[in-house]
């Protein structure tokens, strides 16, 4: 998934905040007074859209006084049978809402909308509103209608009704069924107030105030608390976002592995950055669950240990050098070589045309030595100018730190941002043209994308070339809680294409020489199982060695309360055939509130 320079970043802002659609008719139809659960009806879409409602009744559960949506819930304390038919709604103010509190029963009128946060194009499902309203309160200090609990055991085990999808891929249209989809349990209760107790946190809190728990705790569980995400029919259906009502000071810093003890009670929101989302008037307590960044194994003086970290858009300006430094020469044990990605130019997102890194390189290996690792020497090619993506101005690229005391590098001069490195044969052997050199840049796969680094280091007399890579990311795909089932995950289309032009460069050392040690490792943007990571395999070219762990080890990022890998290290068959390698996703960043990178590093170690 995407970084600090992902979509989610840049859709924080006001503009993109405020990017939603709202279904409305320009001239609302009336009509008359009805209950909430006849304005959400029995699908996704009120049957009253764009009608105009009269003296609709409540009990207000929850007041929104900030963000862009303001507003309050009302929930109907006379519910019909219908489970399919939510009993809460929310009313759109706009502005701050004044003279309403919790607990007030009113009287809303208003025209009835379905809001899409994120706007159409997102896929995003739509929340049913009441809008431009007019309310008078009946009386003040009400019961609030009961919590609805939520569960392992009400949550359906079926994610969504994606096989028996309207005809457009949506399933808005489809009765819901929330004794049967989790989706549909989900949005049965839209708006109203609802309860889960004693959870674990699968996500870690987030700088915009959110976390992810579980109300599912044997789920796809992992040692460290974690809901792993190991397949596209496997989409974790205990996950909840939970946000606050109160101030954002007390919202308490939580970890993976932790738990929210007691009742976290609210009403039930969908919201663009996490969907189904219970707003919490009543947090429950933070218990830590105690856990520790990992520190992996120094490799053994016959072993090459190859990591690869996403240090999250590194510049001279960051103050994460000390921290990053730690990792690598403590939690990696100072790797001998070290593929980073997301290391950005000298100045950072200043668009002022600079391309050079070398002080972001030079301010981390000084960074390294004082944390007791070695002096790295490091190669790497600057990009040309905004050509290769991530946030705008900072030039991102793939950066070979290696430890000059353990290995060396054959320098192959040539290598620029648009000069291609090729395979040729040398004394029988398997080399590179250019060394660094850059593999396919002006394929249009690598059209405003990073373009892979491959170099040539020595190993006790043995080569071995390495492969750095950043692919495009996630930005733009639909969510798991999309209106679209399956989601459209149509960022794919680019990763496909640099793993094809990767594989075939790698085929061609395989071919020149077939037991070539070479090694492709990065933030591959994609799963272990997806068509990205196979196209990249082939057919026993190369072979990603996160699967020789445990399923329930192998991440190395947590999205949305899915752990999941995006960073991978594969590797050529005489590396696996010889069967002394290890691998270890070292966690020390993707589950903690204080990360100082969203990803964490993945260590190869192995006798060439």
């Amino acid at each position: 998934m995407p970084s600090k320079s992902s979509a989610r970043l840049a859709a924080l802002t006001v503009a993109a905040v405020c990017a939603t659609s709202t279904i409305t008719l320009t001239s609302p139809a009336h009509a008359e007074s009805v209950r909430i659960h006849d304005i959400q009806g029995g699908t996704r879409m009120s049957p009253y859209t764009g009608q105009q409602v009269t003296d609709v009744a409540g009990i207000v559960t929850g007041v929104r006084t900030y963000g862009s949506s303001r507003g309050f819930w009302i929930q109907d304390p006379e519910p019909d049978a219908d489970p399919a038919t939510s009993e809460g709604v929310f009313v759109h103010t706009g502005s701050t809402p004044q003279g309403v509190a919790v607990g007030d029963a009113v009287e809303v009128s208003g025209t009835v909308s379905e809001y899409v946060p994120g706007g159409t194009s997102s896929g995003n499902q739509a929340l049913t509103e009441i809008t431009r309203p007019a309310f008078t309160v009946v009386s003040g200090g009400n019961p609030v209608p009961a919590a609805t609990r939520i569960d392992a055991g009400s949550v359906p085990a079926a994610y969504t009704p994606a096989g028996d999808r309207a005809a457009n891929g949506s399933v808005n249209s489809l009765p819901l069924r929330p004794d049967r989809y989790a989706l549909d349990f989900y949005e049965s209760l839209e708006g109203m107030n609802v309860q889960v107790s004693d959870t674990r946190v699968v996500g870690a809190t987030d700088p915009y105030t959110e976390l992810w728990v579980t109300v599912k705790p044997r789920e796809n569980r992992n040692h460290r608390g974690g809901t792993v995400y190991g397949s596209y029919e496997a989409q974790n259906t205990g996950r909840l976002q939970i946000q606050s009502l109160g101030r954002a000071a007390d919202f308490p810093d939580a970890n993976v592995g932790d738990t929210l003890a007691g009742t976290t009670t609210g009403p039930l929101d969908f919201n663009q950055f996490g969907g189904y989302t219970l707003v919490a008037s009543e947090l429950g307590t933070l218990e830590s669950g105690n856990l520790r960044r990992e520190s992996t194994r120094a490799q053994r003086s016959g072993e090459l240990a190859v990591a690869t970290y996403n240090v999250e858009n590194l510049d001279p300006s960051d103050g994460t050098f000390a921290a990053h430094a730690e990792a690598i020469a403590g939690n990696l044990k100072s790797p001998d070589i070290v593929s980073l990605e997301e290391i950005q130019d000298n100045n950072g997102a200043t668009d002022d045309g600079t391309v050079a890194a070398d002080r972001t390189v030079a301010a981390l290996i000084d960074a390294i030595v004082a944390a007791g690792g070695p002096r790295y020497d490091w190669r790497g090619i600057d990009p040309a100018d905004k050509a290769d993506g991530g946030e705008p101005g900072g030039n991102i690229r793939q950066v070979f730190l290696f430890d000059p005391e353990r290995v060396s590098f054959t320098d192959r001069a040539g290598g620029d941002a648009t000069t291609a490195t090729g395979v040729t044969k040398v004394r029988g052997r398997a080399a590179l043209t250019v060394s660094p050199g850059r593999v396919a840049p002006g394929s249009e796969a690598f059209e405003n994308s990073r373009k892979p680094l491959a170099g040539e280091f020595v190993f006790r007399g043995r080569t071995v070339v390495v492969v750095a890579n950043h692919f495009a990311s996630k930005g733009g795909d639909q969510a798991l809680t999309s209106q679209y089932q399956p989601p459209s995950r149509g960022s794919e289309t680019q990763r496909h294409l640099q793993a094809k032009e990767v594989h075939d460069f790698t085929a061609k050392i395989l071919a020149v020489q077939k037991n070539a040690a070479v090694v492709v490792l990065g933030d591959i943007n994609d799963f272990e199982f997806s068509t990205t990571t196979k196209i990249l395999e082939g057919r026993g070219t190369l072979w990603s060695a996160v699967k020789s762990l445990p399923r329930s080890e192998r991440y190395s990022y947590v999205y949305q309360g899915n752990s999941q890998a995006l960073d991978q290290i594969l590797i050529s068959p005489s590396i696996r055939r010889g069967g002394t390698f290890t691998y270890d996703s070292v966690h020390l960043n993707a589950e903690f509130h204080d990360q100082i990178s969203d990803h964490d590093p993945q260590v190869l170690r192995f006798r060439p």
